[in-house]
């Protein structure tokens, strides 16, 4: 028993290198099982779905292992990064470019969640309070680097496929969504901090020329600029969201009145009830990407079949003859110009609206305080303006996503382009944003004073939600003069029984009655000191004077 306790007692212990990283950076082995953990599970969903269509197929191409190197390729797909198919009719490998945006939710929503669970761990330390906040480097490093362990993992697997990533796309795309989506959640962990700078940005800002300097302290430092940001962000968000919805409804609509194509080309790729719930899932991780192609078209570049085949409401070439069956491509439209033209402006339209409002709403939030509380016209139009190139960033980006090549020679180019359709949605945002912006700002500051004013006796009206004060009824309040207290006078408890009139020879003691006097059981003629005086008396008025008292008679 000694020997075996002496041999538990002395363990081996851990290499200096590996304490020192253990002591200076808490918590680095929980995010790098939390990164482990998102990308298992990433990779199961897919590996599931695949798995599950090859087992129900009635001709399966291959066994268990290719449908594993599918599904691994998927994923990989999901993050942006493009496949080559090798196995094609004229034996030349042909690269798949466009990702579903509906799967590329997954690894993000994922990532997202282990940055934010890896630094805000809901452990209990020793005092029974809640557990500080893990480091956002220790976090942040934690979580990408065991994501993309797994990640380069299932990219050797995959390159021996049908299916094979590419390198380029696979050293270029996959690091930067894992970084991003990674450090958007630690940030979200730690409260979405705008102004505070890291010690290592203090520095390198150290650095700049004193003009610049000064100008990125001063935007670091200035509330009222940080609220004006975070308007324009929220309002280029709904924008955005706007811009997607109204795609969703032009694409929905062409889908209607091209249903017979539709229905033609789904049941032309494939007969069993496998391969169409194949299909079906497919077109349906598509449909964010038929929402941006339809917002691209409403907005005026529109997307593009094949390298010289461009769609638009403004364009008269008309879709390719040899585009793939494929339900979502039965759905272009085969001419433009007339209504549909005045329908589909109706997207850009309702952004624009939409972003003003948003920015005109948060000016004059407020407006009880008066116009001095009140973004100027200058601010609002401002703010509209970041709103605008915000929205075009976002929907740039989400555009060059929705899109990439589906074969060699013409199909090497589908979808819109990026920085096409993100420069018209800035056009259209600003240019439809800024006036009805300053109009809903306008609207909602009638009736608003000046300044605040002080709300004067009995004339206050309610207007529109708010106190109105009318000029006339301003008046400067009245002040009362100060009160001197009058010293109250000695009361005496004296009696006069010889008086002449009823001033003079009214009882000055109620209380005294003239039998006492009489029976000699009061002296008359003496004063005594008063007893307290009576609850409920009220004290002499200021020009109150005492009543005059019989004079003493003479001794005898």
């Amino acid at each position: 028993m000694a020997v075996v306790t002496q041999w538990t007692d002395h363990r081996t212990p851990l290499p200096p290198l590996l304490a020192r990283v253990r002591d200076r950076s808490p918590g680095l082995g929980a995010s790098l099982l939390d990164g482990i953990v998102a990308a298992v599970l990433g990779l199961g969903s897919c590996a599931l779905l695949v798995m599950t269509l090859w087992i129900s197929s009635p001709y399966p191409d291959s066994g268990p292992g290719g449908a594993l190197r599918v599904a691994a390729s998927l994923w990989l797909l999901a993050h942006g990064v493009d496949l080559i198919r090798t196995e094609t009719l004229s034996g030349v490998a042909a690269p798949i470019g466009v990702t579903p945006l509906l799967l590329a939710a997954l690894p993000v929503w994922l990532l997202h969640r282990a940055g934010r669970d890896a630094t805000d761990r809901e452990d209990v330390d020793a005092e029974g309070g809640d557990a500080p906040l893990v480091p956002a480097r220790t976090a942040w490093c934690g979580v990408v680097a065991g994501y993309l362990g797994v990640a380069a993992a299932a990219a050797a697997f995959a390159s021996g496929g049908v299916l094979r990533p590419s390198w380029t796309w696979t050293a270029a795309c996959l690091p930067l969504v894992v970084v991003v989506s990674a450090g958007t959640g630690v940030w979200t962990a730690y409260g979405r901090p705008l102004g505070s700078l890291p010690p290592g940005a203090r520095r390198r800002l150290e650095r700049l020329p004193p003009g610049v300097r000064g100008a990125m302290a001063a935007g670091a430092t200035d509330r009222e600029g940080r609220e004006r940001l975070r308007v324009s962000v929220h309002a280029a968000l709904a924008g955005a969201a706007v811009l997607l919805g109204g795609g969703a409804v032009l694409v929905g609509v062409s889908l209607v009145c091209h249903g017979g194509a539709a229905q033609a080309s789904f049941l032309q790729l494939t007969e069993g009830w496998s391969g169409r719930c194949a299909v079906l899932l497919l077109a349906a991780a598509l449909v964010p990407n038929a929402a941006v192609w339809g917002a691209a078209y409403g907005l005026g570049p529109g997307f593009v079949l094949g390298v010289s085949h461009a769609m638009g409401p403004l364009s008269t070439a008309r879709p390719p003859a040899l585009l793939p069956p494929f339900p979502l491509l039965a759905a272009v439209p085969r001419a433009a110009g007339g209504p549909l033209l005045w329908a589909v402006g109706a997207v850009p339209v309702a952004a624009g609206a939409t972003v003003g409002w948003f920015v005109a709403r948060a000016a004059c939030r407020d407006r009880e305080q008066g116009r001095q509380a009140v973004w100027s016209a200058a601010r609002t139009a401002g703010a509209v303006v970041v709103a605008g190139v915000v929205c075009g960033v976002v929907f740039g980006v989400l555009a060059e996503a929705a899109g990439g090549p589906l074969g060699a020679a013409e199909l090497a180019r589908f979808g819109p382009v990026g920085w096409q359709v993100g420069g018209a949605a800035a056009g259209w945002t600003v240019g439809v944003g800024v006036p009805v912006g300053l109009a809903v700002r306008a609207w909602r500051l009638r009736g608003c004073p000046a300044q605040e004013r002080p709300v004067a006796e009995g004339r206050e009206g309610k207007r529109r939600g708010w106190r109105v004060v009318w000029p006339r009824s301003v008046r400067a309040p009245r002040v009362p003069a100060p009160v001197t207290p009058v010293p109250e006078p000695a009361a005496v408890r004296t009696l006069a029984p010889f008086a002449d009139g009823p001033g003079d020879g009214a009882w000055e003691d109620p209380d005294l009655k003239p039998y006492e006097v009489l029976s000699g059981e009061v002296d008359p003629f003496l004063s005594k000191d008063p007893g307290p005086e009576p609850r409920g008396e009220a004290p002499p008025a200021p020009g109150w004077t005492a009543p005059r008292s019989a004079p003493p008679p003479e001794e005898p």
